[in-house]
């Protein structure tokens, strides 16, 4: 009996070591599609350059997706180690898998609140104003994953349309490959409207503080004086960083601190990777996202 015990600690001993060494050898991250790939790269470098003496791995590796779907199948089939999503997109990932990944952190706008909106927005030399001249129109979405971009325009713009879902009130909907790329296709006139995203937070000139206009602007791809925008959502919870779970517990301890910290010891990292200008990350538990997760789950199911 003594001898199968030590055997089967031994057994597990080796397991949670090479568990360990395969966390320490690669760090894989993943990036959501929807911003062309050079940007997306650039971003995250400074996670490339920092976190191998952070986490004590030999090398950190980015997985640039075509878009959320790529991401959310990478943390579903254990190949990506950590990413930023979306609140829906990671309520995709938990619906299919409830132990796949964990929230560690999410950002903290300017104005202390963790969340930002779902903004329509159109060209301004079309004369749209309201929702009213955009009836029959064709509007475009972000990413089926998306959830300002989707999921809650999906769930809550039909309140601002007399209760008339958002396929009946509008003559065709489409998608625009990610949110840079559907504010393109918009000032390109191919949707007359379109849902991206933004904190809300500063001026409407600059962008807000964060957001997709904001890195558009702030790239030289997108001038506000060409667009308008027509609609908010309400606060949408911000989006988190995630780990999978089977991760070992020092590293994620290490990330998470590496993370609530990087404000402080890198502004320049922390402002590329969230998106503008933010407060700081702080941490998030998976409660934060259940309302998402349950209308992502009674509206385009998993």
């Amino acid at each position: 009996m003594l001898k199968k015990t030590l055997l089967a600690a031994t057994a597990l001993l080796a397991l949670a070591s090479a568990a360990a060494a395969e966390d320490l050898k690669e760090f894989r991250i993943g990036i959501l599609g929807g911003e062309n790939e050079t940007d997306r790269l650039k971003s995250y470098q400074c996670l490339v350059d920092q976190l191998p003496a952070v986490l004590g791995v030999e090398k950190v590796s980015l997985f640039p997706a075509s878009d959320y779907d790529g991401v959310v199948q990478g943390l579903l089939g254990g190949t990506l180690d950590y990413a930023e999503l979306g609140a829906s997109a990671y309520a995709k990932v938990v619906l299919a898998d409830a132990k796949a990944i964990e929230p560690i952190t999410t950002t903290m706008q300017t104005d202390g609140s963790t969340g930002y909106y779902s903004i329509m927005v159109a060209r301004k030399d079309k004369g749209y104003k309201t929702l009213e001249d955009l009836k029959g129109k064709k509007l475009g979405f972000a990413d089926p994953d998306s959830t300002s971009g989707y999921l809650v325009p999906l769930v809550t713009l039909p309140a601002s349309l007399n209760n008339t879902p958002v396929k009946e009130y509008f003559a065709e909907t489409g998608f625009g490959g990610g949110h840079e790329n559907l504010v393109l296709e918009v000032l390109k006139g191919n949707f007359d409207a379109g849902t991206t995203w933004g904190s809300g937070v500063g001026e409407f000139k600059d962008g807000y503080s964060s957001g997709n206009l904001r890195k558009m602007v702030d790239k030289g791809v997108l001038n506000m004086e060409d667009i308008v925008e027509i609609w908010r959502s309400p606060l949408i919870p911000n989006g988190p960083q995630v780990v999978r779970s089977s991760m070992n517990a020092d590293m994620k301890a290490k990330l998470t601190a590496y993370l609530l910290k990087l404000n402080e010891t890198d502004a320049a990292c922390f402002t590329a990777i969230s998106a503008g200008e933010n407060k700081a990350f702080v941490e998030v538990k998976p409660e934060f996202y259940q309302p998402i997760v349950d209308a992502r789950k009674a509206t385009i199911g998993g």
